[in-house]
């Protein structure tokens, strides 16, 4: 599933390119960047994660609007990694619309989350995205969504 002959960059190196900061930040890794097209969002889903404190006693499952937060997550870093580091200081990017998000199987920690998200088209400031969420080879969760980029502050 990682191809290492494609780029990389890990959880600091995210830092630099997105706002998100613990809990929040919620991608470890992205590999397999291919600048402008797609990428592959890695989240390591522990027991101790906030959003599974109370999502279900006794038997934590990721919530999907979770899942659907770490497609956003990673296809932003994909984003501001592909664009030039001067034109997207002082941006964000923000979530627009989701569709036809659809939740498979429960993820149930302790897991890995494995996100393939891919550009679907750019226009402009707007972005629409494809991803699939994997863990132990099979598809948990899948959807499209759409994001732009935005001044910060505005």
């Amino acid at each position: 599933m990682i191809n290492k002959k494609l780029p990389s960059i890990n959880k600091e190196q995210i830092q630099e390119l997105l706002p998100h900061r613990e809990p929040m930040l919620l991608i470890d890794n992205l590999y397999n960047i291919i600048p402008m097209k797609s990428a592959l969002g890695h989240l390591k889903i522990k027991t101790d994660k906030f959003f599974l404190q109370g999502h279900f006693p006794g038997q934590p499952v990721m919530p999907g609007v979770m899942i659907v937060e770490a497609f956003g997550q990673a296809a932003a870093a994909l984003a501001a990694y592909s664009i030039d580091k001067k034109e997207v200081e002082n941006k964000l990017v923000y979530l627009m619309s989701v569709q036809n998000a659809r939740f498979r199987k429960p993820v149930l920690p302790p897991n890995d989350l494995y996100l393939k998200c891919s550009v679907d088209k750019i226009k402009g400031k707007i972005w629409r995205y494809k991803g699939e969420a994997f863990s132990n080879d099979q598809r948990m969760a899948d959807a499209e969504w759409m994001a732009t980029i935005v001044n910060r502050n505005d």
